[in-house]
């Protein structure tokens, strides 16, 4: 719990699933940080490749290690929120590195402005054989109303906020597979106007790959949801063409 309102305690979710080459790296960036009040949580949808070992290797570092079947991840990510006791919510995925040891130290700094609802920041992706190489880099910008209708969302690994803000305005909504984090983005900055403040520096480096994009079969349902999530919220067609065309625009411009 928090030890100090100037601290005010963070908690980070991790979900994994069988990756056991990165989820260590995963867990020090996190233990590296020079902000001490975290509490990191790391659910497991019982992984068969080593993953549960090196997390328990790392045990100490972990307040909560819960290893059992999910139903998914946006499932998963729910679970995390529910077991959370921080006041500040984020997600670092197992395959993902905070960027520096000072990420979380200026996320709570910037969030603790009076009238800050969240923020959100700069990503970096990578390889996974060239890690010190950037191949795309997810500058978000600042939020305006008219962004979302031109397909923009800010990248979801950096984006933190208060445990209230889920608790006033709901859960990851279980119905999509891959894109629930694009609809909770839609939800909370768009419908509900929360003030959700740009940090323009990059927070988080990802590895490139995932659900989203590691396969054709994927990349047809995530466009298929978000779609749907796009009607739902009465955006025009050419919202998702401009959604592909930024991701285009990050590979250009990656520095």
């Amino acid at each position: 719990m928090d030890v100090n309102n100037d601290m005010p305690l963070v908690t980070i979710i991790t979900i994994v699933s069988n990756n056991v080459s990165t989820i260590r790296n995963a867990i020090q960036s996190v233990a590296f940080q020079d902000y001490k009040n975290i509490e990191h949580i790391v659910i497991d949808n019982c992984s068969t490749d080593g993953t549960l070992e090196a997390i328990e290797e790392q045990k100490k570092l972990l307040a909560k290690i819960i290893s059992e079947p999910d139903k998914g991840i946006y499932f998963a990510l729910n679970k995390g929120i529910s077991l959370s006791n921080g006041k500040i919510i984020g997600f670092l995925n197992s395959d993902d590195v905070l960027k520096s040891r000072v990420s979380i130290s200026l996320i709570v700094k910037k969030l603790l402005v009076k009238g800050t609802d969240a923020v959100y920041g700069d990503l970096q992706y990578f390889s996974q054989k060239r890690p010190n190489v950037i191949t795309r880099r997810w500058k978000a910008g600042k939020y305006s109303d008219k962004k979302f209708n031109q397909g923009w969302m800010p990248p979801h690994p950096t984006f933190y906020t208060y445990r209230s803000i889920y608790d006033k305005y709901g859960f990851f909504d279980v119905a999509y597979e891959i894109s629930s984090d694009y609809e909770m983005m839609i939800r909370l900055i768009y419908r509900h106007k929360i003030n959700a403040k740009y940090i323009p520096q990059v927070l988080v480096k990802m590895q490139r790959g995932g659900i989203s994009n590691n396969n054709l079969s994927s990349l047809a349902k995530k466009s298929k949801e978000d779609f749907q999530i796009m009607r739902n919220y009465n955006f025009g067609i050419y919202t998702i063409l401009n959604k592909t065309f930024r991701k285009f625009s990050q590979l250009i411009l990656k520095h």
